[in-house]
């Protein structure tokens, strides 16, 4: 049975119990690695803590870890209760989600294939693993590169990105497929911006691994 990770941002929880019955009815086993953003940066705002952003991923201090630990529980929780009896919520820290740090960008890490014994048990039970995407540490690790590393690791055959919007626009058009190299050459020439630059390089990522990556209609491919 193939083995589909699901990527739900923070913003888009709101179709993740319908995404993965649609997988599991199909025949697939699904992994969810779930994001926390605008959870984060609303939380950030109350303390007085202000965002900030490279190349996709939040600097994190000691006091914006402490708002995206206590984040990713609140939406893992969520993500769970939506999915029902058979998710399990996971924190990637607590399972061994293997990231390499990034001192410049403060307690963050950068996202390395690997398979925790616990994720596979999960799937092997017939269950949903719901993951957090945090690293040993802990350290806070971007959820689409999470996602796309997780999914190399534990060699699924899909990853599809579920987000609030259709797919990768560029131009202003929305765009059905695009290679690997051609997304990683726009997003060098600055054509994406925020948010959707990181899911577009974990996703070409995947691709060039051998996964089919979805971000909603738009495929990303080798």
């Amino acid at each position: 049975m193939s083995v589909v990770v699901l990527k739900v941002g923070g913003a888009s929880t709101g179709g993740v119990a319908e995404a993965v019955a649609d997988l599991r009815a199909a025949g697939s086993q699904v992994c969810v690695v779930h994001g926390a953003g605008p959870q984060i940066s609303e939380e950030m705002e109350r303390r007085g803590l202000v965002p900030h952003f490279v190349g996709g991923r939040r600097v994190t201090t000691p006091e914006v870890l402490e708002v995206v630990c206590a984040s990713f529980a609140e939406v893992n929780a969520a993500v769970c209760a939506a999915i029902g009896v058979d998710a399990v919520g996971l924190s990637g820290d607590e399972i061994g989600l293997e990231a390499e740090h990034v001192p410049e960008l403060g307690l963050v890490g950068r996202a390395l294939p690997s398979a925790p014994r616990t994720v596979l048990a999960v799937l092997a039970s017939g269950r949903v693993p719901v993951v957090s995407p945090l690293a040993p540490g802990p350290l806070n690790v971007n959820a689409d590169e999470a996602a796309a590393a997780l999914a190399v690791g534990i060699g699924a055959a899909r990853i599809r990105f579920l987000t609030d919007v259709p797919g990768v626009f560029h131009d202003g058009e929305l765009v059905e497929s695009i290679s690997a190299a051609h997304a990683e050459t726009l997003v060098d020439a600055g054509s994406f911006e925020g948010g959707i630059v990181p899911k577009v390089l974990a996703a070409a990522r995947a691709a060039r691994s051998g996964l089919v990556a979805e971000i909603g209609v738009t495929a990303v491919t080798a």
